[in-house]
């Protein structure tokens, strides 16, 4: 599998990324692919492990030397096939997941040397897709089942279409107008275009997945009528409620939680109309509170609008640039400085930092702040007050779990974070199911297709057994 003692002679050789400078002008995805030829030798450097920990890492275990030797060995189109067999969205997996398949490659011992596992899987999809090798695959015949998902999201996606190709018919509730969840409305363009998450809809709808767009679940269509008119229920909203900061002048105008900016931003990008209540970084001086992808997406899209500056800032302490291996070990996700796509692009970024007050006249005008250990329970330091401008403060600090008034309305309990409790994907309400972050809190899109998989296949169980019974 791959080339003989490949790793050693072929170095490792990133995903080609546009400029900075030239990508803050537009929305077009930044991260590309490297030549076929070059891919091969890529692929090449996948050793034959005795045991492949990049499987240990990815959630949707991928047979990743498999289709890494496929590439190798210029079959692209068996690759395709390998890699569907495993995930059904390799193509926003490819562009959205942090790889921690990458962090486990047994070549990553060497730091930095990993087999370039995510830019090979984005290369296989993205051919396929121009081959037209991806095509709709419905079922051959109909259970005369009923399933209702609710939430159009890598999880209710992924959960649909298993279901669907098993021969159910399948019905997905979604509250916003379109299709894709936060890989729609929450995830900039310049990531993912949205073309990308069209086609795979109009997929499903072709597999026979009927979706149900502007359509709240509980409230539009009660949770009677979801238990009455369908065989199972799967919950599939994500985690959509926000971490506040409750601190002096929370309550100031130009302070927004980092969702209400993004989907803005995404639904500008798709031409929608102008909202009443414009939320623009153009020309101000912008605060992004939290240093993750929600962070990160912020501030990219800030740049874009022409901001007079943009501050992120971190409660935790400043990581190790190195993988510290007391702390998380190979194969484990490291913890260690990254530089985050949008901080290429400008801005600055401050660890350690404590908010203690939003100061303005009806708008905010400026932040206050302290230092802080770095670490729990982020006791300030005395004597670092600081003040900077702020005219937009984003709040990206994550996400405590799902909205709770459809799990209260179909009776489902909730764990002690406030999830759906769901062993094995099923709630406490009999036919009711949940699965990705409303089941599991916020994580990455491996993980919600990997859930949405699942869930699938415990809902299959269920149909069985009620079959068995009767």
């Amino acid at each position: 599998m791959g080339k003989l003692g490949g790793f050693l002679q072929i170095d490792r050789v990133d995903a080609p990324e546009r400029a900075p400078a030239d990508r803050v002008h537009d929305y077009r995805e930044f991260v590309q692919t490297l030549p076929e030829g070059d891919l091969a030798q890529q692929g090449a450097r996948c050793m034959e492990c005795g045991v492949p920990f990049c499987h240990s890492g990815c959630p949707v275990n991928n047979l990743i030397p498999d289709w890494n030797d496929l590439v190798y060995r210029d079959k692209w189109r068996e690759a395709i096939d390998q890699l569907h067999r495993t995930n059904n969205f390799p193509d926003f997996t490819g562009r959205l997941c942090p790889a921690p398949c990458e962090a486990a490659c047994v070549l990553e011992i060497r730091e930095g040397d990993a087999v370039t596992i995510k830019q090979i899987e984005l290369a296989i999809i993205n051919r396929a897709w121009d081959e037209g090798w991806v095509q709709p695959n419905p079922a051959s015949q109909k259970t005369g089942r009923t399933i209702a998902v609710i939430g159009s999201g890598p999880a209710g996606m992924a959960c649909a279409q298993q279901l669907a190709r098993a021969g159910h018919s399948v019905t997905v509730f979604e509250r916003d107008e379109a299709g894709g969840g936060l890989v729609r409305f929450g995830v900039p363009d310049f990531k993912i275009e949205k073309t990308v998450v069209e086609r795979r809809l109009h997929q499903l709808e072709s597999e026979g997945v009927e979706f149900r767009y502007g359509v709240d679940a509980g409230v539009d269509v009660s949770a009677e009528e979801l238990r009455r008119r369908y065989d199972a229920v799967v919950i599939a909203t994500g985690a959509r409620v926000p971490r506040d900061l409750p601190v002096p002048g929370r309550g100031l105008d130009g302070v927004h939680f980092a969702m209400d900016y993004l989907y803005q931003r995404n639904r500008f990008v798709a031409g929608a109309p102008a909202p009443e209540d414009v939320i623009t970084a153009a020309g101000k001086h912008v605060i992004v509170i939290g240093g993750g992808d929600t962070g990160a997406d912020c501030v990219a899209n800030a740049h874009r609008e022409r901001p007079a500056s943009v501050t992120q800032i971190e409660l935790v302490g400043e990581p190790p640039l190195h993988r510290p291996d007391d702390v998380t070990p190979w194969p484990r996700w490291p913890v260690k400085l990254r530089v985050p796509y949008a901080l290429k692009e400008g801005g600055v970024r401050d660890f350690a930092i404590s908010t203690t007050e939003f100061h303005g006249n009806g708008r905010v005008q400026e932040i206050r702040w302290m230092q802080n250990s770095g670490s729990p329970p982020f006791e300030q330091v005395p004597g670092t007050e600081e003040s900077r401008p702020a005219d937009l403060v984003l709040l990206a600090m994550g996400f405590l779990g799902p909205e709770p008034a459809l799990l209260e309305a179909l009776g489902v309990e909730r764990d002690e974070r406030g999830n759906a409790r769901a062993a094995n994907y099923a709630t406490s309400a009999d036919g009711v199911f949940a699965a990705g972050d409303a089941r599991r809190g916020q994580s990455l899109i491996v993980w919600a297709i990997r859930e949405g998989r699942q869930c699938a296949a415990a809902v299959e169980r269920f149909l069985a057994a009620e079959s068995a019974a009767a």
